[in-house]
Order: structure tokens, then sequence, then C-alpha cells
């Protein structure tokens, strides 16, 4: 009472419907916990014609895209970044209960498909780095992105059963396929995971790309700016670039500069998987070497590689330099 004695009764008024605004939003403002692949599907069924347009994801894209990508509506912007400081705090939680040395990130192409040899790779890759106790980030998408969290959710498999998972989503290469999604619940029913975790970091503002459901852990954001700095800034045991396009190569030097300034107190690994890719097709490593030489860049630790057993050492090599100067 001696609270509300002191506002006016017009600003009450305001108070209560923005209050209103927010319980009718079709996204809790508030949220306790990350997502999880369930929770942002909720709602679709693979055998139910149109379930996707209907889950709990899509409803909120939808709404997303009709009150615009920059919301001008003082009481939408303020739900939005309400909902996202409560995802970044559960976050944090979740980062807290683990070691920041062994939080790797995945840089590489949304448009990846299934079938490829590097999608293989990645999934192969990120299965062992997380069998080996590392935790795998990624921006939580379709692609190379997916195939972090593949990799992820499949550890502790078996090599036949990571054939038999790749052979099930083999049938929708392609994140616009028909069955994409469906293919990948079918794995994660098929082949449960209870013991190893990810965390997948996707944004609305992409939302026509579908988040990866093998992510355990799913910390989805409007603000895609809030998302490329957690997925460039968490990694703190090094970050692995695989071929992409331009967001590969806008976070490559997002990176770069984060290292250059010890912005964390240390420089981490960057590896770059595909020497010829990295060296012809997209030339940034050649342009990174010499901004070393020169000296426009310092304190990059830089790897090109084809070798999978080459980026695993230099991952380990590192943790270990850096638990023995904790």
């Amino acid at each position: 009472m001696i609270i509300t004695s002191m506002i006016s009764e017009s600003k009450l008024q305001k108070i209560e419907h923005v209050i209103d605004y927010l319980q009718q939003v079709p996204f809790d403002a508030s949220p306790a916990d990350l997502y999880s692949g369930s929770d942002l599907y909720h709602g679709y069924h693979p055998d139910a014609l149109d379930s996707f347009s209907q889950c709990y994801d899509q409803q909120v894209y939808n709404h997303f895209i009709t009150k615009g990508k920059h919301a001008q509506d003082i009481q939408e912007s303020l739900a939005r970044t309400l909902h996202d400081h409560a995802i970044h705090a559960a976050m944090n939680q979740f980062i807290a209960e683990h070691d920041e040395r062994l939080f790797i990130g995945v840089m590489g192409g949304h448009a990846l498909k299934r079938t490829d040899e590097m999608f293989g790779t990645i999934v192969r890759l990120s299965k062992q780095l997380t069998e080996e106790g590392f935790f795998m980030i990624s921006g939580g998408g379709p692609g190379a992105m997916e195939a972090t969290h593949l990799g992820a959710w499949m550890a502790g498999k078996t090599e036949t059963d990571l054939d038999d998972a790749l052979s099930i989503l083999s049938v929708a290469p392609s994140f616009s396929d028909e069955g994409w999604l469906s293919s990948a619940f079918r794995v994660m029913t098929q082949y449960p995971q209870e013991q190893y975790v990810s965390l997948g970091i996707p944004t609305w503002l992409y939302g026509h790309e579908p988040s990866t459901p093998f992510a355990t852990h799913i910390a989805k954001f409007f603000q895609n700016s809030i998302r490329e700095d957690n997925i460039l800034t968490l990694p703190y045991g090094g970050i692995i670039y695989t071929p992409g396009s331009a967001g590969t190569m806008q976070e490559v030097f997002q990176d770069a500069v984060q290292n250059h300034y010890l912005s964390f107190g240390y420089s981490s690994p960057m590896i770059f998987i595909g020497k010829d890719f990295w060296t012809y097709d997209m030339p940034i490593y050649p342009l990174l070497e010499r901004m070393m030489e020169t000296g426009m860049y310092r304190n990059l630790l830089l790897t090109l590689t084809d070798d999978i057993d080459e980026v695993v050492s230099e991952l380990h090599q590192f943790r270990e330099t850096k638990v023995n100067n904790h």
C-alpha cells in the first residue's frame, strides 16, 4: 500500500497493462531453465500433419515475425528482453556447474548436409571429445551445428549405433527436407542420452532454420547479438572452425579480436579443419598468419589440419596447460 500510494493511478494502469501483455505473449517471459528439444518442439508430433507449425518454437517465431524482428512496441521489446535475461541467467548457472576450460565450440555452415563427409567428421569428433570430458557448444541450428550435438548425443554409444543413427538421418539430408525433424526425434528415441550434455545457442532471428533437438540444453535468444557473443566467448577451451560462409567468416574475426586482446585473461585455440578450404577456397588462414607475422594480431593459437587426431591433441594439450597454470 505504501509503494502503490506513491504511484499515480495512470502509472499503475500502465504497469497492469504491461503485466497483462507479458501474460499474453506465446512465450514465457521469465523461464526458469534452459530449453530442451522437447520444450522447443512441444506440440510437434511426427505423424500429425501440420503439427510443426503449431509447436511452441514455431508459434514463438511466428509471433516474432509478426511483431517485427526489431520490435518497435515497448511492451514486446520488454517481453523479449526479460526472456533473454532469464535465459542468460539459466545459461550462466549451467556454465557454473562445469569447468570453463572444457567448453569447446564448433563453427560451420548451416547448409552442410547430413550426407556430406564433413558432417560425419564433425559428428565423430564431437562424440570423441564429449567422451573425453569436453562440453560441446554450437549455434544450435542445422548443418555443422547439428553434427556437433548429434556427436555429443551419441557419446557412449557404439560405432554401429552411430552408423545406424546417420543412416536414419540420411532420409532428410537438408533441414529444408521433409522428415528432417522427425528423423532426429527417431534417433533420440532409439538412442536416448542420459549421461552426456551439450549446449546449443540458437536465435529466433534465424528461426527459419530449425534448432537441433540433439542439444540437451538450449539457450534460445531473441537477440542474435547476445547469441553470437556467447557462442564465441563461452568456448574457453577452444573453437573448431569447419567450412562455412558469411556467418562463419564473421565468427573467425570476432574470435580473433578476443584472443588478440586476451579479453578473458588468456587466448584459446583456433583450429581450422579443411586445409584446402581455409587456404584456397576461403583463404582466411594465410591472412591470419600474415597478420600474426606483422604484429597486427597477437596471441592467436592457430592450427590448420585435416587430421582429427591433431585436433584432439591440440585441445588436450591446451587443457593440460591451463590446468597446470590455474
